[in-house]
């Protein structure tokens, strides 16, 4: 098949001139031409208003739930809502049933998800089943295809069993990846600990709970010199930290969610379940670090945190309801307003690339297409008819968005958003 990309800005740092409009010409999932004018009757045309075009963007933490919670969505829902949102690249983490902790499991996602639009790199378990008790085949999963490791949500809690599966990733160069939350600490809470806690009547989590989970792993990390990654940093302190270390020169990097930048714990005032997530959203002044950050070197990625939960999970008490939202389509439109469009596009391609050791595309002819097409300044009202994900617990919906998807290219397959 042809497609033509008409009057395109191109935003990627080994194409120059950057930030000219130009046609693209992809033929058979190789870019075939790339010129100011191109003309080509057999080719499908793919037009817009201020039409942007970077190599495909990547997510490192998303749960598509397959296998065993296929009910709440599949590796092919996923594909498909990650297509919608711009993503190209999907990092699954292993919380699935059974958990990524063997390496017929690793084989089982890259094997069922070869034919989808989306390359899915899976993520292997640190520990056993995630449990936290006893380290996991890491070295095998690592021959079949894990792209890193870690408990995903259920963060290792264990200094001594970290310690171990840090100095053991030192020999294949791998990172492992937690998410910051000491469960010692505010186990039965429900929102961040604060002034809106007391006035709703809720327990809360507080930031320390998180803050301290960063300091001890970086602290091991230190000690290993090896490879760390933290995912879904909600608060002031924990970006502090993160950039102390990255000053020292270790090799620890960060990620956060559009949720942490566009909400906060003012925004439970309703008892929105939606917004119920782990890490919790925070106050007024850790949501405004977060944006500061985004902007700055401190943050090297922006995470999709994706997690699908049936309507039965959501739509009960606050109490009762689980923590998660399934976002991936609306990150772009969500994070958007508080970025320009070269910082975004340098957080979630180029650098989760770099970090995870993956082969970055290149945009010019003659290289296959992994190609997302944007607009950054097209404003829309998202609505649950547009979710392609198979739940739809999104605080999003009926929000006006900044920043629209038009369009994924990748494996020689075309996505276009309708």
């Amino acid at each position: 098949m042809k497609l033509l990309i008409r009057q395109a800005t191109i935003i990627h740092s080994t194409y120059t001139p950057t930030g000219n409009k130009k046609d693209i010409l992809i033929h058979n999932g190789i870019i075939a031409k790339i010129a100011d004018d191109i003309q080509d009757p057999q080719a499908t045309i793919l037009a817009g208003k201020d039409l942007h075009v970077s190599i495909g963007w990547m997510d490192i933490f998303a749960d598509f739930a397959d296998p065993g919670h296929e009910y709440r969505e599949t590796l092919e829902s996923g594909a498909e809502a990650a297509a919608a949102g711009g993503y190209t690249d999907v990092m699954l983490i292993p919380n699935t049933k059974p958990a990524l902790s063997e390496k017929g499991q690793i084989e089982y996602i890259i094997r069922k998800s070869a034919a989808l639009p989306v390359t899915l790199h899976p993520i292997g378990c640190i520990t056993q089943q995630a449990e936290g008790k006893l380290l996991a085949e890491m070295y095998d999963m690592h021959q079949s295809g894990a792209i890193a490791f870690s408990d995903g949500l259920n963060p290792v809690q264990h200094s001594g069993i970290l310690l171990k599966a840090l100095q053991y990733v030192l020999a294949n160069e791998t990172t492992l990846i937690q998410l910051p939350q000491d469960k010692s600490i505010g186990a039965k809470g429900l929102m961040n600990e604060g002034i809106m806690s007391t006035r709703l009547g809720l327990p809360g989590i507080p930031a320390i709970a998180e803050e301290l989970m960063i300091h001890r792993d970086i602290e091991l990390t230190r000690y290993c010199n090896s490879r760390l990654h933290i995912t879904g940093v909600s608060t002031q302190k924990g970006i502090e930290c993160i950039a102390a270390a990255k000053k020292e020169g270790l090799c620890v990097t960060c990620s956060v969610t559009p949720f942490h930048a566009c909400f906060c714990d003012e925004d439970l005032a309703g008892y929105d379940t939606h917004l119920k997530i782990n890490p919790p959203l925070r106050s007024r002044q850790d949501m405004m670090a977060i944006r500061n950050a985004l902007a700055e070197n401190t943050v090297d990625c922006i995470c999709s945190q994706h997690l699908p939960l049936h309507s039965d999970d959501k739509d009960c008490e606050f109490e009762y309801a689980l923590p998660g939202i399934a976002g991936i389509e609306t990150v772009y439109g969500a994070v958007s307003p508080f970025l320009p469009v070269t910082t975004w596009v340098e957080k979630i391609t180029l650098n989760p690339r770099k970090i995870f050791g993956i082969p970055i595309p290149e945009c010019k002819e003659g290289a296959a297409a992994t190609l997302t097409v944007f607009e950054p300044h097209e404003t829309y009202t998202w609505q649950k008819e547009n979710t392609r994900s198979k739940s739809f617990n999104n605080p999003f919906i009926g929000k006006k968005l900044t920043g629209k998807v038009i369009a994924i290219i990748n494996k020689n397959q075309v996505r276009i958003n309708s």
